[in-house]
């Protein structure tokens, strides 16, 4: 059982930072414009992937390797947490480029989905470290599953802040705002480093959620094969990693 003589892994704060980039670069797409849709999709589609391989051969494991059958109840939380937040006080959004300007024309409307995400990106920050407490492997598959959803994560909440009418300035603000929720997460382990029983599986049902209920949905919309092909491809990619590092 992890102590609190636990050193912090600094390595999972620097990755945390980087995520936060990825947060600001989504952003960043939606402000200049020009982007291009297939590479949105594609981040989506791996993602949903890697992050479902790393929920059931990593993270779910590693959880109740560490608390046992009462990490289930925390898996639980984890994802009704975001549930809650991102699809219940928040309402409908995407998950990518917002269309819907008619549902989003409401300023109120847009900073409860910009909380939500804001929830989850900071959930993000304390998985990345949550899972280098744990071992070095499971951090860099929590970062990698992490980093592949958050240009897309980004690019939403820019989308959405657009959608509802706000400079461009403002959009991008709000992805920089995902950013240091991101950041934010990670520091917030620094003091709660011998929790890391509690916050993994935390982590582990917020992954799920966003895999299962933030980005298939989005794949599944997509009229040809080839991005649902791509979720495969994500899980590949996780049990090559396993394969290389003898896992």
């Amino acid at each position: 059982m992890p102590t609190n003589e636990i050193s912090f892994p600094w390595i999972g704060l620097i990755l945390g930072l980087i995520a936060a980039l990825a947060n600001v670069f989504g952003g960043w797409a939606v402000a200049r414009g020009g982007w291009q849709p297939v590479i949105l999709r594609s981040f989506v589609a791996l993602a949903a992937g890697f992050m479902l391989g790393a929920c059931f051969l990593e993270l779910f494991p590693e959880s109740y390797a560490l608390l046992g059958a009462h990490a289930a109840w925390l898996m639980l939380g984890g994802y009704l947490l975001i549930h809650l937040f991102e699809h219940t006080l928040s309402g409908h959004f995407h998950f990518g480029e917002e269309t819907h300007h008619e549902e989003m024309r409401h300023e109120h409307r847009a900073n409860t989905v910009l909380f939500g995400l804001m929830i989850h990106a900071f959930v993000d920050g304390v998985s990345i470290v949550s899972g280098f407490l744990v071992s070095n492997f499971l951090g860099w598959v929590v970062f990698l599953a992490v980093f592949l959803h958050k240009m897309p994560e980004g690019f939403a909440v820019a989308s959405v802040m657009k959608a509802a009418g706000a400079s461009t300035r403002t959009a991008l603000n709000a992805a920089i705002l995902l950013g240091a929720a991101t950041v934010a997460g990670a520091l917030i382990m620094a003091p709660l480093k011998g929790q890391v029983e509690y916050t993994l599986p935390i982590s582990a049902g917020v992954t799920l959620y966003v895999a299962a209920s933030d980005l298939i949905p989005e794949v599944n919309h997509e009229p040809n094969i080839r991005m649902a092909m791509l979720v495969f491809v994500g899980v590949v990619v996780l049990l090559l990693l396993r394969l290389a590092f003898g896992m």
